[in-house]
């Protein structure tokens, strides 16, 4: 047999190469010199990408180990399921047989996951159309589906994907999925425990074994990441409480043969408890061991406490970083007499090299501009490191609200051990936005509400907005423009234009308006770090619309100064946030001071209003929260207060338990006016919502709330207070904030509108 007459095949399966290479000589080709190479059964793969994989070119010689190479690098491609080589005289003929691709992928039986959710999971497994089909890719992508579902308790998710083949040597993947039902815990044991009792133990846990709102919560399905997080909760819950040597000895996670329930076991060890005799500092502290003993949170006499050891040596490593040293270790070592139970804490530190920060680097804006993020910076390139103004820098450019990620990370400069780079990498959102609502509530009835927004106009920090809010008795439409640094220094301005139509809300009918038109220009001065002035003046003209029903206090005005008022009002504001939350807030304090004063124009007065708020965390599922406001206001110029700028109370928002602003004053007719001086203060105890557990988003309070409005010359009396108790729930729901108050009036007064139940979509207090 000739060279030239030659023709062999090489198959894939494992066996017949095996066989094949053990029987050498019965299919070896005499080597030769490869004049042309052609590659037959090619549909979707390109021919260079075979030629870029052979081990042989045209021009060298062919011999039957580069003949094995050959077979081998084409598999390892993962693109044929059969590779054969023919040699046809000096030619050598590459034979495949693609691997089917995938055309599409398709869900059948899901419910926990939207189609989008799992096509993810698909495209992160590796697994998307145009792919070559390939059964240990499947494979990997229905464990993938089950590591979804066993995240969501479902432990007993079955998944079958069925494969249709196609026209074009294509296939169709469905991943049929069985659910099932969703595992529960059915018990949490914790065994060991002496000091504390089950219950305390487990009121720390964000897991339990349910309740009549686990369908909401989900409380009561495990997760691996939520039992961590309770295990971390309850070593921080010893240890913060003198027991040094507590562990968690082992936890074990028990499912039921049906995959339906669950059962937990926490097997700890508690130790003793151990009082601190004593706290030392040892090392350098840069002659200023004054200041740094003030920052000790560690008190001897009481129980070790893991959370102060833990501040105070963060506090330490913050101080050392504000002169300069960003290198400072830090290190609480606790020297522990068994005998006795007692621990002496060890702060030792060495504050290494003071540092300078050389350059900032921003990544990850793309369309947000460098000087944006630049100027939110108290930290200065070629100044002395300062983990204070670092910290202060970072939070300001987080406030920004144009990013989703933001980390400030330090870099040692090479060759420079004085030297530190600060990185900035921040991800981007999008900072435009377009909002359509709809709100109700028993005060409004239904109002709609649009909103076109740009937070970062252009990337520049500039925000616009235009708001338009539809309701039975208020209507608003407001056009905003604001330049955060409309000065170097940091000074803001916002220009407003507005259009307003209000009525009282008890109007009995009637069909008369006040329509309030204006301009506004206001600038907004940084005091301090959390501190802001505001200084403003508008120009506005209101008008009264005289209809059926309209109170005698507006027809009065109206006949007195005109049916048409102009005013240009100067405000003066001030305001400081520091809650945990604008939405569900557990701690801090919220102020606003806010004057307007009226010199010129038809409407001549001063108003001042002030509102106090405080959040006390009681303990992770309690909080005690008040709120208190104050306004007043005074006609100038010898004419009386603006009726149109009265203060309204009752409802929500003030004194719950009567018809919304039907305190205070009335007129001739009968109707409410409001007042030109109003108290308020509301307090609320703040509880889980019974079967929810700690979700902060479903809230039970109980509320005690007192008010009272005086009219303009009238005298503060006591009797014009009202009061009133009561419970209510409030929700983060996906319309917004919601809350449903039912209150009993305390005290009640011939012609007082009482209205026990209320609700309101878009408030928080």
């Amino acid at each position: 047999m000739t060279s030239f007459a030659t023709r062999f095949r090489l198959r894939s399966a494992a066996s017949l190469a095996s066989l094949l290479l053990a029987s050498h000589l019965a299919w070896a080709v005499e080597p030769f010199t490869v004049r042309d190479i052609r590659v037959e059964g090619l549909q979707r793969v390109e021919p260079g990408t075979v030629f870029g994989s052979l081990p042989v070119r045209v021009g060298e010689t062919y011999n039957d180990d580069k003949g094995a190479a050959a077979i081998r690098a084409l598999f390892g491609l993962g693109l044929f399921n059969d590779v054969r080589l023919e040699v046809s005289g000096d030619v050598l003929v590459v034979i495949v047989q693609e691997r089917p691709t995938v055309a599409g992928v398709e869900f059948a039986g899901n419910r926990e996951f939207s189609n989008e959710v799992l096509q993810g999971v698909m495209r992160d497994a590796g697994l998307t159309s145009g792919r070559p089909y390939d059964r240990a890719l499947i494979d990997r992508a229905e464990q993938e589906l089950k590591r979804q579902y066993i995240n969501r308790s479902l432990y007993g998710a079955e998944v079958v994907t069925t494969v249709t083949p196609t026209e074009r040597n294509q296939v169709r993947l469905t991943f049929n999925i069985t659910e099932g039902r969703p595992a529960r815990i059915q018990n949490i044991d914790i065994v060991g425990n002496q000091a504390f009792s089950d219950g305390q133990l487990k009121d720390l846990f964000d897991l339990d074994t349910g309740g009549w709102l686990s369908w909401y919560t989900k409380s009561d399905q495990y997760s691996r990441a939520k039992l961590n997080a309770d295990l971390e909760a309850l070593r921080s819950f010893y240890l913060a409480r003198g027991y040094l040597d507590f562990k968690i000895d082992s936890t074990q996670v028990a499912i039921a043969p049906d995959k339906e329930s669950i059962g937990i076991t926490i097997n700890v060890t508690e130790g003793e408890r151990f009082v601190v005799s004593g706290v030392t500092l040892d090392g350098n502290y840069l002659e200023k061991d004054d200041e740094f003993k003030s920052l000790v949170t560690i008190r001897a006499g009481q129980a070790y406490n893991a959370d102060q050891v833990a501040e105070t040596t963060k506090a330490f490593t913050e101080h050392f970083g504000n002169f300069g040293y960003a290198f400072a270790r830090v290190e609480a070592v606790p020297e522990v007499d068994r005998a006795n139970n007692r621990v002496a804490i060890v702060i030792r530190s060495e504050p290494s090299r003071r540092a300078y920060v050389r350059r900032i680097h921003i990544q990850g804006n793309t369309r947000t501009r460098d000087e944006v993020i630049r100027r939110e910076f108290r930290q200065y390139e070629s100044s002395w490191y300062d983990a204070e103004k670092i910290k202060l820098s970072r939070d300001r450019v987080d406030r920004l609200g144009y990013f989703t990620e933001l980390s400030v990370t330090t870099a040692e400069v090479p060759g420079a051990p004085d030297q530190v780079d600060l990185n900035v990498e921040v991800k981007e959102k999008p900072t435009g936005s377009i909002s359509i609502g709809a709100g109700y509530s028993s005060a409004e009835k239904l109002a709609f509400t649009f909103g076109l927004s740009q937070d970062n106009a252009f990337g520049s920090g500039n925000k616009l907005d235009l708001q338009f809010n539809s309701g039975k008795y208020n209507r608003t439409v407001v056009v905003s423009a604001t330049d955060p640094y409309f000065t170097t220094n940091g000074v803001s301005r916002t220009v407003d234009v507005y259009y307003r139509t209000q009525k009282p809300y008890q109007d009995q009918g009637g069909n008369y308006t006040l329509v309030t038109m204006g301009v506004g220009l206001k600038f907004g001065v940084p005091v301090t770090e959390l501190d802001t002035i505001y200084l403003g003046l508008n120009a506005e003209r209101t008008r009264i619309k005289p209809g059926t029903n309209i109170p005698a206090a507006y027809l009065d005005y109206a006949n007195r100064f005109g049916y048409s008022s102009s005013a240009f009002p100067f405000t003066l504001g001030w305001s400081r946030d520091s809650r945990d939350s604008a939405l569900a807030p557990n701690s801090g304090r919220y102020q606003r001071l806010l004057g307007e004063l009226s010199l010129f124009g038809d409407a001549r007065y001063a108003k001042a209003n002030y509102q106090y708020q405080q959040y006390i965390p009681l303990s992770k599922q309690y909080t005690l929260a008040f709120n208190g406001e104050i306004g007043w206001g005074k006609g100038l110029g010898g004419r009386p207060f603006p009726v149109f700028k009265n203060y309204y109370a009752g409802g929500l928002g003030s004194v719950r338990g009567y018809d919304q602003s039907t305190l205070g004053p009335r007129d001739v007719t009968g109707a409410f006016i409001g007042g030109t001086r109003k108290f308020v203060l509301n307090t609320e105890f703040i509880t889980p919502f019974p079967g929810a557990g700690n979700d902060r988003t479903l809230r039970l309070f109980g509320f005690i709330d007192a008010g009272a409005l005086y009219g303009e010359g009238e005298k503060i009396r006591g009797d014009a207070l009202r009061y009133s108790t009561g419970v209510g729930l409030s929700w983060i729901s996906p319309l917004g904030p919601l809350r449903f108050a039912f209150a009993v009036p305390l005290r009640k007064r011939p012609g007082d509108r009482i209205q026990r139940f209320q609700f309101q979509i878009g408030t928080s207090f």
